[in-house]
C-alpha cells in the first residue's frame, strides 16, 4: 500500500467509517460524511460523493441544495462540521495545488482595475511568487490561455469592460493557467450568451479528454445528457450519483427536485422514465 493510500485510509477511519483505500486512493476528490451548516439549518448532511479520474461531473439540485456549499466546504473555503475531504488521496493542504477553482461570477468584484492578461497572471502565483517579475515565457503562457478561450485579442482590456460571458471566459483562462489536476466550477454557465457556452463546454471537455477530472455546478437540466459524463443529484443529502446514463433518471431527479420539477419539461430531458 502506498504512503498516498495509506493517508486516505487513515482520514476515513479517523472518522469511525473505514472505507477501502481502493475507493479513494485514484479519486481526485472524495467526500465522506461532510456535514456544513448555516446556523441551525445544514446546508449539506452527511454527504459521501466520489468523483472518478479523466471525467467531466455535474452537480446538479434546486436552489438551496447545497451545490455551492458543498464546493467551497470541499476547498476550505466555508467550515465543515464533521466529515473529510480527500484529494488524490491526501488531506486537503497536501493537494491544494493541484485544484483549480472558478467562482460564481456574481461573487466577484468586477470593478476592481485590473487588466485581463493579470486577472490570467494571477493563475500562476505559485510560479511567480509574490516579488517575482513575469517573465516573456510566463507572459505566452498566459496568452495561450487567453487564445484557447478565444481571448487573446482582449488581454490589455480592463476586466470590467467585458461583457458577464467574456468575464468568465476569463476566469476560466486563469483556472487553466494554473495548468491543474482538478477543476471546481460553480455555474460556469451562468448568464452566459450561447456562443460562450459552446466555448466553455469545448474547453471543459477539452480538458477532459487530456486525463484530468471537472466538476461543475450545474443548473441547466436540458443539457446535462449533452455536456456530462458523471452527475451527483443532491438535495441537503445525496440522492444519486454515478455515470449520467445510469443516474440521470425521471425517478431520481423527482427525488431531488420533488414538486419543482413541475417547472421542467422532462420530455426535453430524454430520461428513461424506469
Amino acid at each position: 500500500m502506498t504512503m498516498a493510500e495509506n493517508t486516505a485510509l487513515e482520514l476515513v477511519a479517523a472518522n469511525g467509517r473505514p472505507v477501502r483505500h481502493t475507493d479513494l486512493a485514484d479519486a481526485p476528490l472524495a467526500v465522506r460524511e461532510l456535514t456544513v451548516s448555516y446556523g441551525q439549518k445544514p446546508a449539506v448532511f452527511s454527504l459521501d460523493a466520489t468523483f472518478a479520474p479523466g471525467r467531466l461531473a455535474a452537480i446538479v439540485g434546486p436552489n438551496g441544495a447545497g451545490k455551492s456549499t458543498f464546493l467551497k466546504a470541499a476547498l476550505g473555503m466555508v467550515p465543515k462540521l464533521s466529515g473529510q475531504v480527500i484529494v488524490f488521496g491526501q488531506p486537503l493542504a497536501a493537494a491544494r495545488h493541484r485544484i483549480a477553482y472558478v467562482p460564481q461570477r456574481a461573487s466577484v468584484d468586477w470593478d476592481f482595475p485590473t487588466r485581463v492578461i493579470d486577472v490570467v497572471l494571477m493563475g500562476m502565483y505559485r510560479q511567480l511568487g509574490l516579488l517575482r517579475r513575469v517573465s516573456a515565457k510566463q507572459r505566452d503562457a498566459a496568452l495561450a490561455c487567453l487564445a484557447r478561450i478565444g481571448m487573446e485579442d482582449f488581454s490589455d482590456r480592463q476586466i470590467g469592460q467585458l461583457s458577464g460571458g467574456q468575464q468568465q471566459r476569463v476566469f476560466l483562462a486563469r483556472a487553466l493557467a494554473q495548468d491543474a489536476d482538478l477543476y471546481l466550477l460553480d455555474e460556469p454557465f451562468a448568464g452566459v450568451d450561447a456562443a460562450t457556452e459552446r466555448a466553455i463546454i469545448d474547453v471543459l471537455k477539452a480538458i477532459r479528454d487530456e486525463g484530468r477530472t471537472v466538476v461543475c455546478v450545474h443548473h441547466d437540466l436540458t443539457t446535462v445528457a449533452q455536456y456530462f459524463d458523471d452527475v451527483l443529484l443532491l438535495n441537503v443529502h445525496k440522492i444519486a450519483e454515478g455515470p449520467v446514463e445510469d443516474v440521470f433518471t425521471a425517478e431520481n431527479l423527482q427525488k431531488t427536485y420533488g414538486g419543482r420539477l413541475a417547472a421542467v419539461h422532462i420530455d426535453q430531458l430524454r430520461l428513461d422514465p424506469q
